[in-house]
């Protein structure tokens, strides 16, 4: 039976942490309010609770899930190597909505799906998100929705949606304007938009001047 915490009260989200950590060990799913949307959470070193994941979006493997990380400093234990323009642009954007997919580390003991050696990273801005990152550490993390459906604003929606699949819902209150990730693919030699999000390319131009548009893409959620 799923259980829902109000973390709009900050005086009773050391539970609420506690009890969705406490899934996340136990490799079941939690939802939790993110700076976009509402995302769905399984520990990312457990293949069993990414498939059950996978399972209650009614996503394959061919659609690998997104990971969340509690700190610019992650990259280090998760990349063989950290190029310097990713490095640049998650401390310039992180913690936000800045997605970067990169090549992760050979020996890493995971399976988020068909990922062909590649990872998508982002770094939350949400005070409840990181809570329990700080804790868990890596979190296979994709939007609380059925494949489909429009990703969720409020934990209610959610649970609309995921019902008891999800152990441990976390209610941080409605997350504002549906805005997705920007994603932007930092594998090949040049930096590639796969989607704009919530940062812009004027943003990103930022720290890549010479950085193209993005094609006319709308990534799965």
């Amino acid at each position: 039976m799923s259980t829902t915490y109000d973390c709009r009260d900050p005086q009773g989200n050391a539970a609420a942490v506690d009890a969705a950590v406490a899934a996340l060990r136990r490799g079941q799913l939690v939802v939790l309010p993110t700076d976009t949307v509402y995302g769905l959470a399984a520990d990312a070193f457990n293949p069993t609770a990414v498939g059950l994941l996978l399972e209650a979006k009614g996503r394959g493997r061919d659609m690998p899930t997104p990971v969340l990380v509690p700190a610019v400093r992650t990259l280090d234990g998760l990349l063989d190597y950290v190029p310097s323009i990713a490095r640049e642009l998650a401390e310039a954007f992180w913690p936000g909505g800045l997605t970067l997919v990169l090549h992760h580390a050979a020996t890493l003991a995971w399976d988020l799906g068909d990922t062909k050696g590649t990872v998508a990273l982002r770094m939350p801005l949400d005070p409840v998100a990181l809570a329990v990152l700080e804790q868990t550490g890596p979190l296979a993390v994709s939007s609380a929705n059925r494949t489909g459906l429009p990703a969720p604003t409020d934990a209610a929606e959610a649970a609309r949606q995921l019902g008891t699949a999800v152990e441990v819902y976390l209610d941080g209150g409605v997350t504002g304007d549906p805005v997705a990730s920007t994603i932007l693919d930092l594998t090949g030699d040049v930096p590639v938009v796969l989607r704009v999000g919530a940062v812009s390319l004027e943003q990103l131009r930022t720290v890549l001047p010479d950085l193209g548009d993005a094609p006319d893409l709308a990534a799965p959620a």
